[in-house]
This record gives structure tokens, sequence and C-alpha cells, in this order.
């Protein structure tokens, strides 16, 4: 989502007056991507910069992504890597993903994203496989109800001190009424409650777009 329903407009107004300048490849995707029937799943210009800035705070090479949409997100950490990063993109659309490849292809950095068609929980449990290189930051954008099964797979394939994502965590409000519990708004209160309880990881949510998790990945012992 890309504009926080828990913010006044006016300090919107003003916090879109003080972000980052968007990079013009970016601006022009999320105008493209705003003309989609389900445009809402993009995060936003603010969340996109965040997401870069932990990335270039940690030194991050390697990058994870569980949700693709059309690319903003991959395409926003792309150009935060350094020339030798590496992104494996997971998504279930070729559709929506064809945008996403345009866009990569435009930034120049195509050969650094390695896009995995299918269901992602099998995309994950392949990479576990294979004993691929830890990744520095995972980011979960994708159906909800597989949240904690998400968690679970990517704090697997993470590095010590590397950084969990997780989109979507407030889900407009949903999961700060107690009345309401279909299976997304569960599945993302559980995911919470489980970071909050993983001595495994630090975490905190952030009223970031729609709410976003983040948990880094204590050093093993």
């Amino acid at each position: 989502m890309s504009r926080s329903e828990f913010l006044d407009p006016a300090v919107q107004a003003y916090l879109a007056q003080v972000a980052p300048g968007e990079h013009p490849l970016l601006a022009e995707l999320r105008a493209e991507t705003a003309a989609l029937p389900e445009s809402g799943m993009q995060i936003g210009a603010d969340q996109g910069a965040f997401m870069a800035l932990l990335a270039r705070s940690i030194g991050a090479r390697r990058y994870l992504e569980i949700g693709v949409f059309t690319g903003y997100s991959s395409l926003a950490m792309a150009m935060a890597l350094p020339p030798d990063g590496q992104i494996v993109a997971c998504d279930v659309s070729a559709a929506y993903t064809a945008v996403a490849r345009r866009f990569w292809e435009r930034a120049g950095v195509a050969a650094r994203v390695a896009l995995r068609l299918g269901p992602a929980l099998e995309s994950l449990a392949a990479l576990q496989r294979a004993a691929v290189e830890p990744f520095d930051i995972a980011f979960v954008d994708a159906d909800k109800a597989n949240a904690e099964a998400y968690y679970e797979a990517c704090l697997a394939l993470l590095r010590p001190g590397g950084l969990l994502l997780i989109d979507n965590v407030l889900w407009s409000g949903r999961v700060a009424d107690p009345s309401v519990h279909d299976a997304d708004t569960d599945a993302l209160r559980a995911v919470v409650a489980r970071a909050r309880a993983d001595a495994r990881v630090e975490a905190v949510v952030l009223p970031l777009g729609d709410g976003l998790l983040v948990a880094r990945i204590r050093e093993r012992t």
C-alpha cells in the first residue's frame, strides 16, 4: 500500500515534501502501476527509500523478495545494492512481473535479478535445498495467509545480522480491531506475535505504509 491510513493527510503531505527525491524510473513505474486494477499492492516511494537506506546501512549485497508485483521494491533495492549485488525475486504472476522485467532492463539491473515464477514456498524450499549463500535482506509482500511460513523460510535463508521485512502488518487497521477474525488478519497478527516472542530476532513494527515489520536476525550462538 502506497499511503498510510493512520496519519493525518496534512502530515502525509508534509512527509511527501521532505521525502528523498524519487529516481525518475521509479516514479514512472509507480505512475504506470497506478493505472492497474490492483495498484494498491504497490509500496510507496517513502517505503522504497527506507528499504534502500536499510540496504545501504548494512552493506547488503544479496536481497530476497517474496511478492514482486510490478517490481517497484525490487527496482529500488537493485539500485541500492553494489554492482555485484544479487536479487532473487519470487512471484506467481508472469503478467505483472513482465512489467518489472521491462523496468529492470531499462535501469540496467536485470542481470542482478533472478526471477522465480511459481508458488513462493516452493521457491524458498528449493533455495534451502541448494544451500545458497545467505541473504542480507528479505522482504515479504505476498499472500498474507502464509505469512508465518514465509517468516520461517526467510529466517533460514538470512545471515546473522540480516533483516527480514514483512509488509502490511497493520492491514488497514484491521489487526487492531478485536472483532475482526478473517484468515489474513489473524495470520498477520500471528506473525507479529511470533516475531515479538522469537529469541532469534529483535523486531519492531513501523507505521510506514500499511505497517512494516522489521526483524533483525541475532548472532547465532
